[in-house]
């Protein structure tokens, strides 16, 4: 059996949750790969959650809200950009290729770009391959992620 990308998703309420429904609803292709977490807005995303969502074995995190300057709470959409961008600086130093996170903005009326951009990030994390941490001994967290967490 060939080895198939994970990649969990976190997904804005209002804007891109829509959306990839509306992708489902519409029969639009797209891939089996995404694991869906709807939350209310991706400004309240937590950066821990990309990383626990690594350690606990996805290949890749995609992150897609509201367009910037149509956020629901008003500027939650630039606070996840400004996250994001901190986080694949972080992943790199860390070792982890940056390009297993990416931000995406998904209207409520764009299923089609939905299932384009999970068509395209799932092709990005299969030619990448699986991610491959040096787990600790902490329910398979990474040790540098263990060793934060006991602080």
């Amino acid at each position: 059996m060939a080895w198939e990308p994970k990649i969990v998703a976190f997904l804005c309420n209002w804007c891109t949750y829509t959306g990839a429904d509306l992708a489902g609803v519409s029969r639009m292709k797209s891939p089996a790969n995404i694991r869906s977490i709807r939350i209310m807005c991706t400004g309240r995303m937590d950066p821990t959650f990309i990383v626990k969502a690594l350690a606990l074995g996805a290949d890749g995190v995609l992150v897609s809200g509201c367009h910037p300057g149509d956020c629901h709470y008003v500027e939650g959409n630039y606070k996840a950009l400004r996250r994001v961008h901190l986080m694949k600086r972080l992943l790199k130093d860390f070792g982890v290729d940056p390009g297993r996170l990416r931000l995406t903005w998904v209207s409520a009326a764009e299923g089609d770009k939905w299932a384009e951009y999970t068509t395209e990030f799932t092709e990005q994390i299969r030619a990448l391959g699986p991610l491959h941490l040096d787990r600790g001994e902490s329910e398979g967290v990474p040790a540098a992620v263990g060793a934060a967490e006991e602080d």
